[in-house]
């Protein structure tokens, strides 16, 4: 896990569902096969519907249009109330690191999809008190420093604070719960 976090803010607001992250149609992919993982970048966040629902400043494309079409130029997202709300599967936040997300901040998570996030140890997800969709627009630079506890917009010159991460903290250093678990001798190698 990195502690200092930096790149391009990507806004979506609030419930955004696992439908929307990565639609059902989607999940016949198979995310140990290098090919299949790619395409579930490809496919994020491709349930947001056109019209821009879900989103606070409008609609701005996950994917650059004539660009990469697997991985996105956004690193972090911002998000609202009930992130990842909606069905349990794990592939909502493979879908979101397999497209380049590092790190998801919101106000509040689903807790599957935070879970699955730090099982997995596919990203970052970060709480805040503040309504950063409402404070941060899509294409924002942003720096994440999780020792400090803080989120910087360098666009704006905003600096907000993040909840630690806790207990949880360890398992995303190690990459994830089996790995966590291998560390501190809970599992065999």
């Amino acid at each position: 896990m990195q502690t200092r976090i930096e790149g391009v803010a990507y806004v979506l607001g609030d419930n955004i569902d696992t439908d929307q992250i990565i639609p059902a149609q989607y999940l016949t992919y198979n995310p140990s096969i290098p090919e299949e993982y790619k395409m579930f970048g490809k496919y994020a966040l491709s349930g947001v519907p056109d019209t821009g629902a879900g989103l606070p400043k409008g609609h701005v494309p996950f994917h650059t249009p004539g660009g990469d079409e697997y991985t996105s130029p956004y690193t972090i997202i911002v998000g609202g109330k009930n992130f990842g709300c909606g069905s349990s599967r794990e592939h909502a936040p493979i879908a979101l690191a397999a497209a380049g997300i590092v790190a998801v901040v919101a106000e509040f998570y689903a807790r599957i999809f935070y879970r699955n996030s730090i099982n997995g140890g596919y990203l970052t997800p970060l709480e805040t008190k503040d309504r950063l969709i409402e404070r941060v627009c899509t294409g924002d630079k942003l720096v994440i420093d999780i020792t400090a506890g803080t989120l910087t917009n360098t666009t704006s010159g905003e600096t907000f604070a993040l909840f630690p991460l806790g207990e949880v903290a360890p398992i995303l250093e190690a990459g994830g719960l089996f790995s966590y678990a291998k560390k501190v001798g809970m599992l065999k190698e």
